[in-house]
């Protein structure tokens, strides 16, 4: 599930390209901005397939190995459990997973070794073996052996990784998402009724999340020149190229949330920009970026524009 610093690390890879960019129309890059949001979903989407063809795969290699030219007992015989599994039953017949693979018009056809490396991974597995031996049919257990195949073999085949990286360019950045929201699809799948089980929502609240995204690029976009000053007036002893331009965008960003988001405390404020500064710039630029929004807080403070409502949100 994307929580609000997945957020704001969309709207700063979009605030970042805005800015490289010659083209300064806004609403582009509102647009790509939630195509940029939208594309976790449509990972999560893929994702869900591939464990769905892994099953679907099971027939595939059944009818291979009764053709063998000296086929064995067990080639000729061969275990079709897994293509029956419950929750993959569940899952191929949920509505909102259907539509969603037509929209993105999601296909593992483009490369059939993909599933085929997985299955025959699965295949040679202990795990795979005692789930085939198991007397009983639960759709507990069913779902253990699917969260086996996507942990221990998807997200470590580099195969998978490259498929993906190929196809969005922010796959290992989501990938930590990605399998949470896969983990929510296990525990939303309880019942055997395909209606009763809901696929893991991308946000808690994508309306107002939505608008918060589309807000904060906005107003940082719009008051980028009065942030600009306010970051210049307390780095004069600094060169301005020597200041990194991640930088720059981030104590915008903060910024903007501090004078603009009246519900969000300034300690979440300056601590998530804090934070990204550590995945997306140098490596001293969480010292120097929480300086400078230090002065800054307390200058804006001074003025009485930092307008928060609420307990404890001013400190």
């Amino acid at each position: 599930m994307l929580n609000r610093r997945h957020l704001r690390i969309k709207v700063l890879q979009t605030l970042y390209a805005y800015q490289q960019s010659e083209d300064k129309n806004v609403t582009k890059f509102e647009k790509a901005l939630l195509k940029n949001v939208d594309q976790v979903n449509e990972m999560y989407i893929w994702l869900l397939n591939l464990l769905v063809d892994v099953a679907d795969y099971t027939s595939i290699d059944a009818d291979e190995r009764s053709r063998k030219f000296l086929p064995t007992e067990r080639d000729l015989n061969s275990n079709l459990r897994l293509q029956d599994n419950l929750f993959i039953d569940t899952l191929r017949k949920n509505e909102k997973f259907i539509d969603q693979s037509k929209k993105y018009h999601v296909s593992w056809s483009f490369d059939p070794e993909i599933v085929r490396q997985i299955f025959h991974k699965l295949r040679d597995s202990e795990q795979y073996q005692a789930y085939l031996d198991q007397p009983s049919h639960s759709i507990a257990e069913d779902k253990d052996i699917i969260k086996y195949i996507f942990k221990k073999i998807i997200l470590k085949l580099p195969i998978v990784d490259q498929a993906f990286e190929e196809k969005f360019i922010n796959w290992q950045l989501d990938k930590e998402v990605l399998q949470a929201l896969v983990a929510k699809t296990f525990k939303n799948f309880a019942s055997h009724d395909p209606h009763q089980n809901k696929l893991a929502d991308l946000t808690p609240n994508w309306e107002e999340d939505k608008e918060f995204i589309i807000d904060l690029f906005v107003l940082t976009v719009r008051h980028s020149e009065e942030y600009a000053e306010m970051v210049g007036k307390k780095t004069k002893n600094w060169e301005a190229d020597r200041i990194a331009l991640m930088d720059t965008l981030i104590m915008q960003l903060a910024i903007s949330e501090l004078l603009n988001f009246s519900s969000i405390p300034v300690k979440v404020t300056i601590n998530e920009y804090i934070e990204m500064s550590k995945m997306f710039s140098t490596p001293k630029s969480n010292t120097f970026i929480n300086g400078i929004l230090d002065k800054i807080l307390g200058e804006l403070k001074s003025d009485g524009r930092i307008r928060k409502y609420g307990r404890g949100l001013n400190e």
